[in-house]
């Protein structure tokens, strides 16, 4: 918040920057005088109690910002958390305008991860796959194809590569086409036929949904087969999750767990939540994501936790009484051990959103 609003002072205090010699000066009101010393006044008492930055390198000063940063302040505001990683931003903006982009995907990550989103860059042009193929498969079990995808900030260059790194994240769909969500082997399944029946059992109809840390997109790709339009937020974590769920005819949201959804407010049926919401986030952050589905679900609509882990003690005194204070009907409620030596246990739960009173 202080180095917006020191942006948005600097900007008031002079326009020499960008526009050295107006072509008339213009008296400013005095009502805007008023205002601009009561925002001086703010920064000056804000920036004595601000805590001094923790990075790694020196400080950089405001004559290196970088000029297209500036440009970009002008014409919307900074995320509020980009400014604890000013090295991050002011490498991630040091780019020449009206060229290709560079290539650094895991800066782009990383302050995603810290708050700073909205990314800033605007005017640099998207770098392409040097043969990109047209020949795309309308069947999201189909082969993902690695001419689509830039490798280089990857250490595999092959779909297959990731495939036999990580057999369970989807990056081979043709092998998951015949299980993924379909199968009942625990209590902590719920298939997609057996989610079909609840809701038809309840009167109610699922046609739009939101996966929520959905990795390479499969529970999506079951549901495009059964006509419901599912949105996978990613994020590209040492592979190219995002490439990998549009390659399936899916719709890829680029967005950090703690970023407020860009949905509109009671649209959708469905939310579920995968493997990445776990007791690893910070509680008050798996709270705002809490509230933030709550916000985005229609009246009747379904949140499902799909293998939710944490352990077992604070399943019962920390995530369980969150969960229930958003007053939703348990549909389902199962609970298994995942690791007996450390107590962690997973749940599946199907909670649906009751009717405002």
């Amino acid at each position: 918040m202080v180095a917006t609003n020191i942006l948005s002072l600097y900007h008031l205090s002079s326009t020499t920057l960008l526009y050295p010699k107006p072509p008339t000066p213009q008296q400013v009101p005095d009502h805007l005088l008023h205002q601009l010393q009561t925002i001086r006044a703010t920064i000056n008492h804000l920036t004595r109690h601000q805590p001094p930055p923790t990075t790694t390198t020196t400080s950089i000063s405001g004559s290196t910002i970088p000029q297209d940063l500036l440009v970009y302040s002008r014409l919307s505001p900074i995320a509020s958390s980009c400014h604890n990683h000013p090295d991050l931003l002011h490498r991630y903006m040091s780019y020449t305008p009206f060229t290709l982009c560079p290539l650094d995907t895991q800066i782009q990550e990383t302050l995603l991860l810290h708050g700073c989103h909205p990314l800033p860059r605007r005017r640099c042009f998207s770098r392409t796959p040097p043969k990109p193929s047209s020949a795309l498969s309308l069947n999201p079990f189909g082969s993902l194809l690695d001419s689509n995808v830039i490798w280089t900030d990857y250490n595999c260059k092959s779909f297959s590569c990731l495939a036999k790194q990580n057999p369970n994240l989807g990056f081979d769909p043709a092998s998951e086409k015949a299980s993924s969500f379909l199968n009942f082997k625990t209590e902590l399944d719920l298939p997609v036929p057996q989610l079909f029946q609840i809701a038809k059992a309840a009167n109610f109809v699922i046609r739009l949904g939101v996966d929520v840390g959905g990795a390479t997109g499969s529970f999506a790709a079951r549901m495009k087969l059964y006509n419901v339009t599912v949105l996978t937020t990613t994020m590209n974590l040492g592979a190219p999750y995002s490439e990998a769920v549009a390659l399936r005819g899916l719709v890829p949201l680029h967005v950090p767990l703690q970023q407020r959804l860009p949905v509109f407010d009671g649209v959708v049926d469905l939310v579920r939540c995968g493997h990445a919401v776990n007791r690893w986030i910070p509680v008050t952050m798996m709270e705002f994501l809490f509230y933030d589905v709550d916000r985005v679900l229609r009246a009747g609509g379904y949140l499902w936790f799909d293998r939710f882990f944490s352990k077992g003690l604070d399943l019962e005194k920390v995530y369980g009484p969150l969960i229930g204070k958003f007053g939703y009907k348990k549909v389902k409620w199962a609970t298994a051990t995942k690791n007996a030596k450390t107590g962690d246990v997973y749940l599946t739960a199907l909670l649906q959103k009751p009717i405002s009173k």
